[in-house]
């Protein structure tokens, strides 16, 4: 497809994102990748006067399972439109007495307990190690945290985020763990989705919406009815946040080095790619 820009700034989420009033939708895009298709048809429009791409993560009809989603054709695809900036929301349970259901934490780290995944872009000839000391655009992140408060949304800046497998929720002994370990959040999704993004150069920064108290916290026991309850609630201040926030990121802009850290990572000389795999990744690389 054609390489014009469509929009720099890119939304990763699920339903409540792409159905808001603010958003102008212009049209859907169905984009082919060399990874298979992504998660549903790109929905491109206009939020408070900036262009912007959301993608549902787990399809539109959330079909998907979190060891399901291709993550490597959601990057492309959104890489393929012009997309410079991700930010990502998604649901997670709290592992903190401080970090109740409905506030919004703004992580700086995460811990990676996936199994199955294809997490990189990397292999079959062409080899590279990005950076991920400092996974996330915190440039962006600030200023998401700072627009929240202004917002009056309850919301936390730090911590770290824990990435499970699933798609069960963690047994006690797990809970426990996680929170012995000093980890803040935990979810299903965003781990395998920042790696990603840092190879493929993008501007990334997650929100993650609190739903629950994992299982850690007697009587607070998580089940899939009361994060859809608490959900419906994160999405109204997700969507406020948004409408001020895109704005302010797409102005702003950032100074870190995000878009450069593939290119000073490869190991394989250019002369040595296979061309095949060359070709399949050269919007990446680029």
């Amino acid at each position: 497809m054609s390489r014009k820009i469509l929009a720099k700034i890119g939304v990763i989420g699920g339903t409540g994102l792409y159905a808001m009033e603010e958003l102008k939708i212009r049209r859907e895009l169905k984009v082919k990748t060399p990874f298979g298709d992504p998660s549903d048809k790109l929905i491109l429009g206009t939020l408070s006067g900036i262009d912007v791409v959301f993608l549902p993560r787990h399809g539109r009809k959330h079909a998907i399972l979190p060891s399901e989603i291709n993550q490597r054709a959601n990057m492309w695809a959104l890489k393929s439109v012009g997309v410079k900036t991700i930010i990502s929301a998604s649901a997670v349970g709290s592992l903190r007495q401080e970090l109740p259901p409905t506030h919004f934490v703004f992580p700086d780290q995460f811990v990676d307990q996936t199994k199955s995944r294809k997490s990189t872009f990397f292999g079959e000839g062409i080899v590279g190690h990005v950076p991920m000391a400092e996974p996330f655009c915190l440039a962006v992140s600030d200023m998401m945290y700072k627009e929240a408060v202004k917002l009056g949304i309850k919301a936390h800046k730090g911590g770290t985020y824990c990435c499970m497998e699933g798609p069960g929720f963690s047994t006690k002994a797990e809970s426990d763990f996680h929170r012995k370990m000093g980890y803040s959040i935990i979810g299903m999704t965003m781990a395998t989705e920042a790696k990603l993004a840092r190879e493929a150069g993008f501007h990334y920064a997650p929100v993650s919406l609190v739903t629950d108290y994992d299982c850690w916290k007697e009587g607070e026991e998580v089940d899939q009815h009361k994060v859809s309850e608490t959900m419906a609630k994160n999405i109204h201040n997700i969507r406020r946040l948004l409408v001020k926030a895109v704005p302010l990121v797409a102005a702003a802009g950032c100074r870190n080095g995000c878009p450069d850290m593939t290119r000073n990572s490869l190991l394989t000389h250019k002369e040595d790619f296979p061309p095949a795999i060359h070709r399949k990744l050269k919007l990446i690389l680029e």
